[in-house]
């Protein structure tokens, strides 16, 4: 074998290690997903931090279907240490089976992260979603809270799988117009 093909070889090994790592072991994405239903606009009740979201409140996503049948991804959030308004405009497509809760969002060109909706309630109004390993979690909701109900559901599917709960973030939503 030269090195090439040996370079070539360890190279597709890796790729195929990292693509499959989609998701946190134990975690899967629903099944029946409509994604039609899951756009407009959602509030993030929770999250665990990052470095995209430090310091952010009034949190929102709003997906739309761009004309090729992408997402249009719209993130937007006040930052409360540098007291301005941030967004970021991106991309998601499907990602997996058809009707899993399985997407892939780009805010950086090329770029793909795995995003998976865990739990969806049957009306589409509160969402659990999953990034590619525990560092990335959040509770979404079509309004500025989330039922205590919905909360416990949701942390306690969250721990199950191995997540941190007790670091998350509980965005505040106190301005007009987030």
């Amino acid at each position: 074998m030269n090195a090439a093909t040996a370079v070539k070889g360890s190279a597709l090994f890796l790729l195929s290690l990292f693509s499959c790592r989609s998701i946190p072991e134990g975690a899967r994405p629903v099944t029946g997903f409509r994604q039609e239903r899951y756009l407009g606009k959602w509030y993030e009740i929770a999250r665990l931090d990052f470095r995209f979201e430090k310091n952010l409140n009034n949190t929102t996503a709003e997906y739309s279907l761009n004309a090729d049948g992408s997402i249009q991804v719209l993130n937007r959030g006040y930052n409360y240490r540098k007291q301005r308004r941030q967004q970021a405009l991106g991309k998601a497509k499907p990602a997996g089976e058809a009707g899993e809760g399985r997407l892939k969002v780009s805010f950086f060109g090329p770029f793909y992260a795995p995003y998976n909706v865990i739990a969806i309630d049957p009306d589409y109004r509160y969402a659990l979603v999953a990034g590619k390993n525990l560092r990335y979690l959040w509770f979404l909701s079509r309004e500025k809270t989330m039922p205590e109900a919905i909360k416990e559901k949701y942390l306690r599917i969250a721990s199950e799988i191995g997540y941190k709960t007790d670091e998350l973030v509980w965005v505040q939503h106190t301005q007009e117009g987030s």
